[in-house]
């Protein structure tokens, strides 16, 4: 299997997993389940109901379990599960890439909106001796400006 079809395997199962954490799980659960299902990979024979969607629901039930108790292995299993998945269907139509792609960026939270993202406890630590100006720690920083603007 390429190697670029293999890193969109693990990306897919790693932001599977990661939607089924979130509070918007029903709306990922369908695009998940319609990207399946137009590869005819829903688990079973037209008419006998979506496999596909119950066993998404076993998986986000045993990941939920998994982190309430700090089951790393569980929560690792579910994901390797998903991406075995992904590999098979790339494997057996590469054109699955793009639409995977699609759906990946669509499940992608909107940064501009902090609802949708999972809430993150954060520890620095200054070392190395006494700081005797600012000290500034962040994931971003457009721009800042310290003291007085000189007026000539």
């Amino acid at each position: 299997m390429d190697t670029e079809l293999t890193a969109l395997a693990a990306a897919g199962a790693t932001t599977f997993v990661q939607q089924m954490a979130a509070d918007t799980w029903a709306q990922s659960r369908d695009r998940i389940v319609s990207f399946f299902s137009r590869r005819g990979d829903d688990g079973g024979e037209a008419g006998e109901g979506n496999v596909i969607g119950g066993e998404l629901e076993i998986s986000r039930r045993e990941l939920a379990a998994a982190t309430e108790t700090g089951d790393e292995q569980t929560a690792s299993d579910v994901e390797a599960e998903w991406r075995m998945r992904l590999r098979r269907v790339l494997a057996a139509d590469p054109a699955a890439a793009s639409e995977l792609t699609a759906v990946l960026a669509a499940l992608k939270p909107d940064s501009s909106d902090r609802r949708t993202q999972k809430s993150v406890n954060v520890h620095n630590v200054i070392s190395g001796g006494v700081q005797h100006e600012t000290v500034i720690q962040a994931g971003n920083v457009d721009s800042i400006n310290f003291g007085s603007q000189s007026s000539t």
